[in-house]
């Protein structure tokens, strides 16, 4: 099927939100923002800054609560690290540690009261100026060559407009999803013609649930900025995102790779399971302690 093309302006733009108490993880989140929690020894913010990163974008907004500065701060030059890593000749581990603050050039947006995920990309309305942008939410690890980001923006440099990480959801959890309906255009691709936030199953569109990554039209902004609450009288980038229907062209992916929920002990233990299955050093210490 042919589908028509829409030319697109390089993405260099990419908004992380951060926010949330990790009560599933206390105690560790007394003092740990959740997203410096690491699966085996790689805090979860580095994987979402990672993908963004090499998928093009130069400057990344981190939205956090007050109080989370340290998510920030771990992407800023370790000028004592560095120093003593220099001064015993550990060069490979030191260049690791350079090429972390050397990623992206990152800014810390604050949200300031926990209005739900649209709110939360409502507060980077100024750093994003006008131009379309990255959007993911670093609790779902996804790992996979291309990235999840890079399937989107494989799509976005077609058809341009906006994009949507799909996943296939069993029926039991579709009412706690955001769910896209529209047509299949091949290869994982849909173009989108509904967008509900967690429908119930009988008002659902299809089963493709939205899995946390985005490639977004700016003009999500100017419904966002009217700051409509909508499902669990939150305001949700899903709606913002339907507002474009007919406006703007919306097309969704289904994402390939291995994807973990990491905001929950189970996601996080399955994440570092999958990572250290592909490490050699560590692949006979699974099988070794799975199998006691």
């Amino acid at each position: 099927m042919q589908t028509e093309t829409h030319p697109t302006k390089p993405i260099t733009k990419a908004v992380i939100p951060v926010g949330g108490l990790g009560t599933r993880f206390l105690p560790d989140t007394r003092t740990v923002p959740k997203p410096l929690l690491p699966v085996l020894n790689v805090p979860v913010i580095e994987y979402a800054v990672r993908e963004a990163s090499a998928a093009g974008a130069t400057d990344i907004a981190i939205v956090m609560s007050p109080g989370m500065e340290s998510v920030a701060e771990y992407f800023e030059p370790q000028v004592v690290l560095e120093r003593e890593l220099r001064a015993r000749d550990r060069k490979e581990l030191l260049d690791a540690q350079l090429e972390i603050a050397a990623l992206a050039r990152i800014t810390t947006v604050y949200q300031r009261e926990p209005r739900g995920p649209g709110h939360a990309i409502l507060q980077a309305r100024e750093f994003c100026d006008g131009e379309a942008f990255i959007t993911i939410f670093p609790d779902d690890v996804i790992i996979h060559e291309p990235s999840a980001t890079e399937q989107l923006m494989q799509v976005y440099r077609e058809h341009g407009g906006s994009v949507i990480a799909v996943n296939e959801a069993p029926d039991e959890i579709v009412h706690t999803k955001g769910i896209v309906g529209g047509s299949d255009l091949g290869k994982g691709v849909y173009r989108v013609n509904a967008l509900v936030e967690k429908p119930d199953l009988k008002d659902a569109p299809s089963n493709l649930a939205i899995v946390a990554r985005y490639i977004l039209d700016n003009a999500v902004f100017s419904y966002l900025a009217e700051e409509r609450t909508g499902a669990g009288g939150e305001i949700q980038i899903t709606d913002a995102i339907a507002s474009l229907l007919g406006v703007s062209p919306i097309h969704a992916r289904k994402i390939e790779g291995f994807h973990a929920d990491t905001g929950n002990p189970g996601g996080m233990l399955e994440a570092a399971i999958h990572v250290a299955r592909q490490d050699p050093q560590l692949a006979d210490v699974v099988r070794r302690a799975l199998s006691g």
